[in-house]
């Protein structure tokens, strides 16, 4: 009894949600396992939902052939799949623009890591999932904790099961509700053996390797973990909007040649997500490392890195300097990076010790005052966890600032009219800024064009700001300026001579006071988590009208922030 009233008060709770969002609201079933409950207590509360007299429809549930959870189906208005032929195979996945074209007020979906069918239009469902939020379609999900990308390592270390299927975590964490669905290990065994979760043929094989007490109780301990973190980083987004705490960013350093980027990546992800930070990847890019010199097999490999990286919600960027550590620091400095975190370096011959040479993190550990040192043993397959520094869940003394430098920034409210400019045909970066400072300067007594473009193109000297995934983001602080000031391009046919791997499509030039440091660092961060967002990209690029681009973008920010 107790247990339904509880799923009754979190049905009520999302009911809530649901009657006063402009954008679609996400709610993530969370579970360690197969058979634990997920897509079962989904179509409870879509039953319930129903009763309610809110329009309800199954998008996509999977039944695995389970007989209880084909029973709650019925009732409830299903959506058709779409069948797709694959490999001389017909496959059935949702059918996207079927659930679009219904809008309903809430749709089921189960499997929120699941593959997509290649040839449709998202290649994972997640990001299907983005599009029908985007309309104002609530969703309600489910999802297993091995699939979050940013625990990858740890599933492999302590499961023995490298996942195949991986999602963001940054989808996890800007989820409106996530619900713990608990089953004893004990209990999910003996829902095994029933035949309550896979066939008869598939039981044994199932206890004896993916199903047995030792996996089940680390998967469990990492799904209550990762419940808590959530739990703890919505409670410190809400301290952050009251001003009390200052920014700590982190910072993930990249090699071309380091191994186990990958490692440093997730383990950046999950320290950020503790410590409700933002993260930046960056590839310090030295002469010896110019794209001419490094082999095509290190291209490859350093951007897939970045690709990942970003995928994990960092801001990538690749910065220029001749000397790696004076070139981290002076971005610590920049981005008010409160932790570094780094591969351990390959040792360094006795006779260089002996004429003065040292390691980066040897370095860093003298010089980097004030700052967090985390160094990763990448050398080994599999790595304990750090040898510097405290474990992520180490508490932190949070620090008070004034309210200047804390307030919340919204980029849409920073946006106007006549600072945005939408190029119909393919521009050269250098159009592209020169147009935007001029836009910047606008009506600004403190500022002209030719000073905004010289302050920007000293930025990027450094390192290009034209980033992955079709975003730049020039940027500069002004001595000048009291408050920022944001212009915004949009390039459907991309910039022609972008040195990103994808060409930039949506360009954000930041200018921000040089005495308020932290309002540029939640500017770059609002900006990224546009560029992340796939459906509000396609609608921003397909928008030619710069009143609705700046309401699109608001909207947009209302529904992140509640």
């Amino acid at each position: 009894m107790n247990g339904n009233l509880r799923s009754e008060n979190r049905a009520d709770t999302f009911l809530r949600l649901i009657r006063r969002a402009r954008l679609g609201r996400l709610k993530i079933y969370l579970g360690y396992g197969a058979g634990v409950g997920k897509t079962y207590q989904m179509l409870q509360e879509g039953h319930r939902l129903k009763a309610d007299g809110v329009d309800v429809v199954v998008g996509l549930v999977e039944t695995h052939g389970r007989e209880e959870t084909a029973q709650l189906v019925e009732g409830l208005e299903v959506i058709p799949r779409r069948r797709q032929e694959y490999r001389g195979h017909i496959l059935e996945e949702m059918d996207l623009e079927a659930v679009l074209a219904r809008k309903p007020e809430v749709a089921l979906i189960d499997e929120l890591a699941h593959t997509n069918v290649p040839g449709t239009s998202n290649p994972k469902r997640y990001q299907d999932v983005q599009e029908i939020l985007q309309v104002g379609i609530h969703v309600i999900t489910t999802l297993n904790v091995q699939h979050l990308e940013s625990l990858y390592d740890t599933v492999e270390r302590e499961v023995r099961v490298k996942v195949r299927e991986r999602i963001p975590d940054t989808v996890v964490a800007e989820a409106d509700e996530i619900v713990n669905v608990d089953l004893a290990p004990e209990d999910l065994r003996k829902r095994l053996l029933e035949g309550k979760i896979y066939p008869a043929e598939r039981i044994q094989t199932a206890l004896t390797n993916f199903f047995t007490d030792s996996n089940l109780e680390a998967l469990r301990e990492l799904t209550l973990r990762e419940l808590a973190a959530q739990i703890d980083l919505k409670r410190r987004e809400q301290v952050a909007q009251e001003d009390t705490v200052t920014p700590d960013q982190v910072m993930v350093c990249l090699s071309s040649r380091g191994p186990n980027s990958e490692m440093l990546l997730r383990y950046g992800s999950r320290l950020a997500g503790r410590l409700n930070r933002n993260w930046y990847a960056v590839y310090v890019q030295t002469p010896r490392e110019e794209p001419t010199v490094i082999d095509s097999r290190t291209q490859t490999v350093l951007s897939s890195t970045l690709t990942l990286a970003k995928e994990l919600g960092a801001i990538v960027f690749t910065y220029r300097g001749e000397d790696i550590v004076s070139t981290i620091l002076h971005f610590a400095r920049e981005y008010r990076v409160g932790h570094v975190v780094i591969g351990k370096p390959s040792p360094i011959p006795t006779w260089k010790k002996i004429l003065g040479r040292r390691s980066v993190a040897e370095r860093l550990l003298t010089d980097a005052n004030g700052i967090t040192l985390v160094v990763l043993d990448t050398w080994k397959e599999s790595s304990p966890g750090p040898v510097l520094a405290a474990e992520p869940d180490a508490p932190i003394s949070p620090r008070v600032m004034p309210v200047a430098e804390s307030q919340h920034v919204n980029l849409g409210y920073l946006l106007s009219v006549d600072r945005i400019v939408v190029w119909e045909q393919p521009v050269t970066k250098d159009q592209v800024l020169r147009e935007l400072s001029v836009l910047a300067a606008r009506d600004n007594p403190a500022l002209s064009p030719d000073f905004v473009f010289a302050a920007v193109m000293q930025r990027e000297n450094q390192g290009s700001t034209f980033l992955t995934d079709a975003l730049a983001m020039p940027h500069a602080r002004i001595k000048a300026l009291d408050s920022p000031v944001v212009a915004l391009g949009l390039a459907p046919q991309g910039v022609s001579d972008s040195s990103a791997p994808e060409s930039a499509k949506l360009i954000f030039l930041i200018l921000s006071p040089a005495d308020i440091p932290n309002v540029q660092v939640r500017i770059l961060s609002q900006a990224s988590h546009i560029a992340k967002n796939l459906p509000l990209m396609r609608t921003l690029l397909a928008t030619h009208d710069p009143a609705e681009i700046i309401e699109t973008i608001r909207d947009s920010e209302i529904g992140r922030n509640g």
